[in-house]
């Protein structure tokens, strides 16, 4: 039992006497909370959560969605790819003494690739943040990896790297498995 003194007697009402019990109490002050944020009862379940109701399909959220997948698929790669070109053309990087420190700092820092790299992964982080808004992380993170594809095209044509037959292999599973999550709705719930 709890001993109320005269303060919270004054806010809980002369009703409640001089002891209560802890669980009547909070449970008070749940109530409370909750019509403070006008969280209607019929939302809230036993746990005093707010409950996850299922979301209408809507086609604008979708297209959205898919825009903003689409973009994180090819600002991303590209992104990167400007940025392993620019260094490449910076070369190996000297640590040691500082003057070949500040050289080197200088020469990435004056390069337009590696801006536009930086570019690019500025609105690749827009676009995530954005989808992340719009759609569930379990779907916007498996369908952004089809990026990887767009890592070896680019990988290929921009830097002439060589792409393996299994590597081709494993980036045509992951398409796969990207075209499986695309058949599930983007946004499963939505919060009260």
């Amino acid at each position: 039992m709890l001993q109320v003194g005269p303060n919270l007697v004054g806010k809980l009402g002369p009703n409640y006497g001089s002891k209560i019990t802890l669980r009547l109490h909070f449970r008070k002050m749940l109530r409370g909370a909750f019509h403070k944020l006008n969280i209607e009862s019929k939302h809230v379940c036993r746990h005093n959560k707010p409950r996850i109701k299922p979301m209408t399909h809507l086609k604008d959220s979708h297209l959205k969605t898919y825009l903003l997948i689409l973009v994180m698929v090819i600002a991303g790669p590209l992104g990167n790819v400007l940025l392993g070109k620019g260094m490449k053309r910076v070369g190996e990087l000297g640590l040691w003494p500082p003057s070949h420190l500040l050289h080197t700092g200088l020469t990435i820092f004056t390069s337009g690739t590696i801006w536009l790299g930086i570019a690019s992964l500025l609105c690749f982080f827009v676009a995530y943040i954005l989808a992340l808004s719009w759609a569930d992380y379990s779907y916007v993170q498996p369908a952004s990896s089809l990026a990887y594809g767009v890592v070896a095209l680019l990988g290929y044509w921009m830097l002439g790297e060589r792409v393996s037959p299994l590597r081709w292999t494993g980036i045509a599973l992951i398409s796969l498995g990207v075209f499986v999550v695309g058949r599930t709705n983007p946004r499963t719930a939505e919060h009260v």
